[in-house]
């Protein structure tokens, strides 16, 4: 019978809970694992350039399938890049199991080669993290990571030393089905329900901003503006969720946001937040009263004043308060808002359209046409930065496309790894990564794990030479953008010398020609396009220290003899700046 090791039962045990895919680098202190995983038929290991890449990938797999899933670094450096990738995944609320191998447990606390203390650096970005250092130990420790990875929604790590991963498994081990498709119920009680009900029914004008929270819940949501005159808003992780067939839809408040939200939420008289915890507390208005819902108690009113904190599921709680709540007759408050936010969406629409033969190519133009041209399931993964800003606002929801990013992170170079993830898990589905210049860049050596697994992931690059949300956020503070410019190389070309389609865009009148054929390209496929560096980003809401910050950074620039670049900057954004 052939001999069964530690690293064996560890990986049975991520089998039975639902973890089909390990996502690393291979090496030394890890060999028992990975060897264990080849014997496995039922796992994949998919073998990355980078360990980063791997934790993304891991982060947006479980992020899409709602199940477990893994990834591993080698001792010392190797783990220790894991960590920006599982930051990101425990933000996200992705169930991700880590390994992090370890030196020889004999070398422990000898400064040996590549020690380091992961117990120290993972503490943040995990809710758990213990290390293995006897046979005995790794059943309860690999069972209790996953249960906090499934039960807390987040990522927990094993610290597992090579030497311990290659010994003779223990008979010890206490089998657990995981079930995981057991949701539990959190609805809260009948006196919280009849406060809320009675508070929507006071006021005149209601609006719900929606997150994360309302997955699975849209119908209730929808029935709820229905019956309550309500328009409805979004943060950027709402969208996939409420965006869609919503008669009642106004838009998204934020940095990136359109449409009507930020009236809506500063207008009314009673602001629901329903599973979201928005982050951009100067956008939340000081004037109406504040109920917040939500199933994690400690984001309860640390973003905003709070009226009522509704401790419950999102979904739970608008199906109990539906019956709860009269049916308000005035509507007007509702409609005036979904006039403004059919006004400025058409604005923002016509101006993509308007802009479609510019030279250089506007970056709106691009994802109108992404948009329009993209599968009804397509999954978009976007880079940090502009090219989140043009997805938030220009590919539309459909209830079955998924937008992933790095939303709560904030991460660079995120889009490309995450996409890797997307398209392991699904292979039939369309993947669409868009990447910033600079975001590509940083991962670049990625591209290849595309060809190695022949991954058909269309990545479109935003090639406009320059870091342009670190430029914008420079203006508006009022310092001329520095050190943000790229001198970037022809990526369709590189891409083709690595054996993968390549187009390169440069001329607008062949960007729906160009992205067509990329989408309708069996394989992978690198468009890289030409971009306009001066196209920016413009908030919803514009205030008063930002329009002196970017006149200050203007002024600067003109003194410093670059009178041409505003021009330019001018010329590129005149008709895209809110109007009151």
């Amino acid at each position: 019978m052939a001999r069964r090791t530690v690293a064996d039962q560890f990986v049975e045990i991520l089998l039975a809970a639902g973890v089909r895919r390990m996502y690393g680098v291979v090496g030394d202190s890890l060999n028992p694992v990975v060897d264990a995983v080849r014997r496995h038929d039922d796992i994949q290991w998919v073998h990355v350039r980078h360990e980063e890449t791997g934790a993304f990938a891991a982060g947006a797999e479980a992020q899409l399938t709602g199940r477990p899933t893994a990834c591993a670094g080698s001792c010392g450096p190797g783990n220790v890049h894991l960590i920006n990738g599982l930051y990101d995944a425990h933000r996200s609320m992705a169930p991700v199991i880590a390994l992090a191998a370890q030196v020889p447990s004999t070398e422990i606390g000898t400064s040996y080669f590549q020690e380091t203390t992961p117990g120290l650096y993972f503490r943040e970005c995990s809710y758990y993290c213990e290390t293995v250092s006897r046979p005995e130990q790794l059943p309860r420790v690999a069972q209790i990571a996953i249960q906090e990875a499934i039960g807390r929604a987040g990522v927990a790590v094993v610290v597992l030393p090579g030497d311990v991963a290659d010994q003779q498994a223990t008979a010890t081990y206490l089998e657990h089905p995981y079930r995981l498709e057991q949701q539990p119920t959190a609805r809260p009680s009948d006196a919280v329900l009849e406060e809320l009900a009675q508070m929507v029914d006071r006021a005149r004008r209601v609006t719900l901003f929606c997150g994360r929270g309302v997955a699975g819940a849209h119908d209730d949501v929808v029935a709820l503006a229905a019956r309550i005159k309500a328009p409805i808003g979004f943060a950027l992780r709402g969208k996939d969720w409420i965006a869609y067939d919503n008669p009642y839809e106004v838009g998204m408040s934020g940095l990136l946001g359109y449409g009507a939200c930020y009236d809506a939420m500063h207008e009314c008289d009673l602001l629901v937040l329903l599973g979201t915890d928005f982050p951009y507390v100067q956008f939340m208005p000081s004037e109406p009263k504040v109920v917040q819902v939500d199933l994690r108690r400690e984001r309860l009113g640390r973003r905003s004043k709070l009226d009522l904190g509704v401790w419950g599921d999102a979904g739970e709680t608008v199906r109990a308060l539906l019956p709860r709540v009269a049916e308000k007759s005035d509507s007007s408050f509702l409609d005036r808002m979904l006039r403004r936010h059919e006004e400025l969406v058409g604005r923002l629409r016509t101006y993509a359209e308007e802009v479609s033969d510019h030279r250089p190519i506007h970056p709106e133009h691009v994802a109108s046409t992404l948009d329009r041209f993209a599968a009804d399931d397509a999954v978009f993964t976007v880079d940090t930065g502009m090219s989140t800003v043009w997805a938030a606002r220009l590919i539309n929801a459909t209830g079955r496309r998924r937008l992933l990013g790095s939303f709560v992170h904030g991460s660079m170079a995120n889009a490309l790894p995450q996409a890797i993830g997307a398209q392991v898990a699904y292979p039939g589905r369309q993947v669409v990564a868009l990447c910033g210049d600079g975001g590509f860049a940083m991962l670049m050596g990625d591209f290849l794990t595309l060809l190695q697994y022949d991954l058909p992931v269309k990545v479109v690059i935003f090639n406009n030479g320059s870091l342009g949300m670190v430029a914008l956020e420079m203006l508006v503070a009022g310092y001329p953008p520095y050190q943000t410019g790229l001198k970037n190389p022809d990526f369709a070309a590189m891409a083709r010398a690595a054996g993968v389609k390549g187009i390169r865009i440069e001329d607008p009148a062949d960007v729906r020609q160009g992205l067509r054929e990329a989408l309708e390209t069996d394989g992978p496929v690198l468009v890289d396009v030409l971009t306009d560096p001066n196209a920016l980003s413009m908030p919803p809401k514009i205030k008063g220290e930002q329009v002196r910050g970017f006149a200050l950074a203007m002024t600067r620039l003109v003194l410093a003899g670059e009178a041409d670049e505003v021009v330019n900057m001018a010329r590129s954004n005149l008709r895209n700046l809110p109007r009151p």
